[in-house]
């Protein structure tokens, strides 16, 4: 794949979602930012439904604290490794109390120190939180979930073996940076989610099928 065919890729994605939002719903930084560390290995759907009754209870470091952690469980224990969420949560509220203030941290580093906060989660909220595109040392914030990685390595886009990987292979493929980056996450989370997914990728409705490498491509 060339730099035309990339450059071609992210132009259709955006014209065909020129403003694309995380589907995990949110009102404020801390709100994604327990959002996003709830959600992994489980659906933004379900997410959704426990934080839908979670946040008008309790949506700041604070409030969960004093909602306590087996209550604070008991709201989220419809989503996958709820007991183990549940504790890392909680701890995160009381670093965030503790150290930053109740106020949630734009740096990467400081995200990423906190429990159940990888890289994936530290780049959703910086990038969607706070519209940051890179940080002062020119690091672009790209979150890199399996949708991207499978997206990213099946069209040939770009090639990684780990999740970091593919970030940075995107990051160095893709052209007019400052054009799409800020929106490349969600441009290709949701292609992988409900156009090229995993099992069955809806390559002949796909808007991007003639640019795309897959050797397997299917009709539907």
């Amino acid at each position: 794949m060339n730099k035309e065919k990339r450059h071609q890729i992210l132009t259709r994605l955006r014209d065909d979602n020129p403003h694309p939002e995380t589907e995990l719903e949110y009102s404020s930084p801390f709100e994604l930012l327990v959002a996003v560390t709830l959600s992994a290995q489980a659906t933004d759907v379900g997410v959704n439904k426990a934080t839908r009754k979670l946040f008008p209870v309790a949506n700041t470091p604070q409030a969960i604290l004093d909602l306590g952690h087996d209550t604070l469980r008991d709201y989220i224990k419809t989503i996958g490794l709820f007991n183990s969420k549940a504790a890392n949560v909680y701890k995160m509220c009381q670093i965030l109390v503790d150290e930053h203030n109740s106020i949630v941290p734009e740096n990467r580093e400081a995200l990423e120190a906190l429990p159940g906060v990888g890289r994936k989660t530290a780049n959703v909220v910086l990038n969607t939180a706070f519209g940051w595109l890179k940080d002062n040392e020119g690091r672009y914030f790209l979150a890199v979930d399996t949708h991207i990685q499978r997206l990213a390595n099946r069209s040939g886009y770009a090639k990684g073996k780990t999740v970091e990987q593919t970030e940075q292979a995107i990051i160095k493929n893709t052209p007019n940076k400052k054009e799409f980056m800020f929106n490349l996450h969600h441009w290709f989370i949701l292609h992988g989610r409900y156009t090229c997914t995993a099992r069955k990728p809806k390559c002949g409705s796909c808007i991007i099928e003639d640019l795309c490498d897959y050797k397997e491509k299917t009709e539907s």
